[in-house]
């Protein structure tokens, strides 16, 4: 029976999980896997992927998620890349395409500058498609329907955009930046310094703080193991 009790209440108390977010899955189905495969009582997330990004995600459990915000507010690393001279609304491959325009003119210098212009402390517009909230609404549910609304800019800090140019038009780089950044945003900002284009092919996050995604475990395999040992706890 201790065995059982001392069980609950590392449950109560909460744990930090690690997991690398599959790709086209949203950060809230990874959170609603782990409640019902898992059996939380209380689990959310310290931070949004989007479908179509994949890497590190960290969730807290139990009273641990009283310190989501913690979590949420340190500094974030990403790799991915981006192509010019298309554009999508969403600035990714989740809508169709609806632009092109010209590349010809892009010289490896005027990439560099462009990528330096978009480093340190930013104004940024975050997407039409994305999870803010205006007037308690996902903007990304409006974007769906088609309106027009006017997002205010936030304050961001882009500390590190390197890029690499070895295959343009498409361009692979690695970002650090500050919480609330969206990366779609700095795409599409990219695009523009360079009178051109540009939509995001393919992010992955590898660091929030001190975590990185190589210690983080894959989401199915987790839930496999968990509920092993849950089986093994109630044996005992």
């Amino acid at each position: 029976m201790r065995q059982s009790t001392d069980n609950q209440e590392a449950a109560d108390e909460g744990e930090l999980l690690l997991i690398d977010k599959p790709y086209t899955w949203t950060s809230f189905d990874v959170v609603k896997k782990l409640k019902w495969g898992c059996k939380f009582k209380k689990i959310g997330h310290a931070g949004t992927l989007d479908p179509l990004a994949t890497g590190l995600l960290i969730l807290c459990t139990g009273k641990r998620t009283k310190q989501i915000d913690s979590y949420q507010a340190q500094e974030k690393e990403y790799e991915g890349s981006l192509v010019l001279g298309k554009t999508t609304p969403s600035v990714d491959l989740e809508t169709e395409f609806d632009a092109e325009y010209p590349t010809d003119h892009i010289t490896d210098e005027a990439l560099q500058a462009a990528a330096q212009q978009l480093t340190g402390p930013l104004q940024q517009l975050p997407p039409i498609y994305s999870a803010v909230r205006l007037n308690g609404e996902r903007l990304y549910k409006k974007a769906r329907r088609g309106e027009s609304v006017e997002i205010q800019p936030r304050a961001v800090t882009v500390t590190l955009f390197e890029i690499q140019t070895h295959d343009f038009p498409t361009i692979h780089f690695r970002i650090i930046c500050s919480k609330g950044t969206y990366i779609r945003s700095l795409v599409r900002d990219f695009g523009v310094q360079l009178e051109s284009g540009a939509y995001l092919s393919a992010l992955r996050r590898t660091r929030i703080g001190k975590y990185h995604v190589t210690e983080a475990s894959e989401l199915m395999s987790f839930i496999q193991k968990r509920r092993e040992e849950l089986s093994l706890n109630q044996d005992i």
